[in-house]
């Protein structure tokens, strides 16, 4: 993987698109509207603005660029708006309605009358035919060709641009689903065909058939941006390599995730996860609360010994669940954008956002509805000349007025609604954390919190006051962190295969020739993308349950060769029921036990940028300037502090307000703010004994 030249990371959010360039040691940060209707567009802007502050043309800093991570939100917004394609699906006649049955997930469990989502692929384009493999792989019922046909037949007449196909157990083995597929090439030529053998190869079968019918139906939409975006960068002259984030914390190349598009749902926090270990492992931090607050929405995620959850099963907005390894992410729609109205008498806040367009209202871009950061303009908390490092001038006095004819409607003051705008969000976001940790047994104040968005360092040290956790850290560029956090990745491709056995008649050679299997695809992906042995890594783990059970845990194996100690099976049996307890509460120690899946992970050093320790500076001096700023409902006297005239050492008693140019930091009265000797911010918070 070429290391030379400039590193580009580009984030598209729901309101900005954050870019970082890296290029000997140097950074350099910058933020572009997004561009909903084509997110190319805001790239392409904002890497002209790159080019500017390093005064090149396009043309000269493409060309001299040997590396773009791309973060997009396409797959999402193709899911959120229902526009993706055309979507038929063949399966095992008999179960065809297996994606609308679901597991009888709702998004309010206390409307009965609530209807059940819009499918993305409707009955009249879901096709069983007759087939039938056993679990073992062996053929039972023959693939009745002209079946498929006919059905493939009926989707050309029915406009299907993307084809799904998930035939039950194709995972052990595919011959049936592989088939299809050149039928498919006859009777549908030019459609998209994606195998749940080669998305998903694993049970259950409802996970393997909602996850392959969401790549199949934003597969299409992906791999058009993807391919847009990339030949608009190399007319202007880029000759790197473009990567694209994955929600399972790694990158790969754009044309391998067209193909599997649906491993980019929800990928844009994961960037910021993996940023946040990056920051936290130069402070000796090993566990943490990553929070990231954009315009849009807020993202949380715990880490636990330096690294964050990654598993399955994820519930998308409790439609449709993605069976693939991914971050583990609480997300809500709490952002800068997220509006305020008044429902039956009560405040409400999001998760309706302003997004990028209008956007709030003090933005002058025509919004009419008081957000969150109108609310923040209305305190005094974000410097109305120096939004965005200048880019940008607030309308202080529209952001008033909509808050303040909000303030009617409920007999407050304009600023006691301000601050009660901040009061809801921030009991939201703090829910958010409530379900990561102390819906599970773990006690949020153990934990250290790094805040990172455009608002997130806004509001970290109000959250943490309420959760009773004493540290904050607010690292460098935290408006731009998820993009700098996608060039601290890796390359990454996950293998998984069904292994059924129970532990107790166990083959251990056989799983160990199957591990040994999986690690040889795994080094010949990396491989492929330029990765050698020596900058690479494998790491393999096993789904296991109880017997009896239906959820797994996916516990790591310490090795390739593991399968073959003498001592494996009661060291995989005690590591899977202290992860069950950990994870549930309790656990069943001699109880049976059964291996579902094998998991392997093919890891690439993509080269991450070393942090530099700066000399610290005891009592060091800065400039700032005071205004009035609104605290518990009073105006208090604030420090406004240019991050950039802070050196590490340098310390700031709240109450305060560090500007930079792609986020704010509040320091409220109580707390305390000390740059450390990487540059990051330290909040020590006045919690209750």
């Amino acid at each position: 993987m070429a290391s030379r030249g400039y590193r580009i990371g580009v984030d598209v959010g729901g309101t900005f698109t954050d870019f970082i360039l890296v290029h000997g040691g140097r950074l350099t940060l910058d933020k572009h509207p997004t561009t909903p209707r084509d997110q190319s567009e805001g790239v392409l802007g904002g890497l002209r603005r790159l080019a500017a502050r390093e005064r090149v043309t396009l043309e000269a800093l493409l060309g001299q660029t040997a590396l773009i991570v791309h973060g997009t939100t396409t797959a999402d917004n193709t899911m959120i708006e229902m526009s993706g394609a055309t979507t038929g699906l063949i399966t095992s006649e008999g179960h065809r309605d297996e994606i609308e049955i679901r597991r009888g997930y709702k998004e309010d469990i206390w409307d009965p009358a609530l209807p059940p989502p819009t499918p993305i692929c409707p009955r009249r384009r879901r096709y069983g035919v007759p087939e039938r493999l056993d679990f073992e792989g062996q053929v039972v019922v023959p693939l009745d060709e002209d079946a498929v046909r006919r059905a493939l037949r009926r989707m050309k007449k029915q406009g299907v641009d993307s084809l799904a196909v998930v035939l039950l157990f194709s995972f052990v083995n595919p011959v049936h689903e592989r088939r299809v597929r050149e039928l498919a090439a006859e009777e549908l030529p030019g459609a998209m065909v994606s195998l749940s053998y080669e998305v998903m190869a694993a049970a259950p079968e409802f996970e393997r058939t909602s996850t392959t019918l969401v790549n199949a139906y934003v597969g299409p939409r992906i791999g058009r941006y993807l391919g847009h975006l990339e030949e608009r960068l190399r007319t202007a002259g880029f000759a790197g390599e473009l990567l694209v984030m994955q929600s399972n914390g790694g990158v790969m190349p754009g044309g391998w995730v067209a193909q599997k598009a649906v491993a980019v749902m929800g990928s844009g926090p994961a960037g910021g996860t993996m940023g946040a270990v990056a920051v936290a492992q130069a402070a000796g931090i090993t566990d943490f609360i990553s929070v990231d607050m954009g315009g849009t929405s807020y993202d949380v995620s715990l880490v636990r010994g330096g690294a964050p959850e990654v598993k399955s099963g994820w519930n998308w907005h409790h439609r449709y669940l993605i069976g693939l390894p991914m971050v583990d992410v609480q997300s809500v729609g709490a952002g800068g954008g997220s509006i305020a109205r008044v429902e039956s008498g009560t405040l409400k806040v999001g998760p309706r956002s302003a997004g990028a367009e209008p956007g709030p209202v003090c933005y002058g871009r025509g919004g009419v509805e008081p957000t969150v950061t109108d609310a923040n303009v209305v305190l005094g908390r974000v410097d109305p000349a120096w939004f965005a490092g200048g880019q940008m001038t607030l309308d202080v006095d529209a952001a008033h007025r909509a808050v303040g004819e909000l303030a009617v409607e409920l007999g407050l003051e304009t600023t006691e609604l301000a601050e009660g705008i901040c009061d809801v969000i921030n009991a939201k976001m703090a829910q958010a954390i409530r379900t990561l940790t102390v819906e599970k047994g773990i006690e949020p104040r153990d934990f250290a919190l790094v805040a990172f968005g455009g608002a997130g360092a806004m509001h970290a040290a109000f959250l943490a006051r309420e959760l009773e956790i004493p540290e904050v850290i607010v690292p460098r560029f935290p408006g731009a962190f998820s993009a700098w956090g996608m060039l601290e990745t890796e390359i990454r491709t996950d293998f998984s295969r069904a292994y059924f056995s129970p532990l107790s008649d166990l083959d251990d050679e056989g799983l160990a020739s199957a591990v040994e299997a999986q690690e040889r695809e795994a080094v010949e992906a990396l491989a492929e993308e330029g990765i050698e042995r020596d900058r690479g890594r494998i790491e393999h783990a096993l789904d296991i349950r109880y017997v009896g059970q239906e959820y797994t845990l996916t516990i790591p194996l310490l090795s390739a060769a593991e399968p073959r100690r003498p001592s494996f099976h009661d060291d995989l049996a005690r590591r899977f029921d202290e992860a069950h307890d950990q994870s549930f509460g309790h656990a069943n120690p001699g109880a049976p036990v059964e291996l579902v899946t094998l998991r392997s992970t093919g890891l690439g050093d993509l080269g991450r940028v070393q942090p530099q320790r700066l000399e610290l500076v005891t009592g060091a001096a800065y400039e700032y300037e005071e205004r009035p700023i609104v605290f518990g409902r009073h105006e208090r006297s604030a420090r406004i502090v240019r991050r950039d005239a802070l050196v590490p050492g340098a310390v700031v008693d709240g109450p305060a307000v560090i500007v930079e140019a792609t986020a704010t930091t509040v320091v409220p009265p109580g707390s305390t703010l000390e740059m450390d000797d990487f540059g990051h911010l330290s909040i020590s918070v006045e919690v209750e004994s």
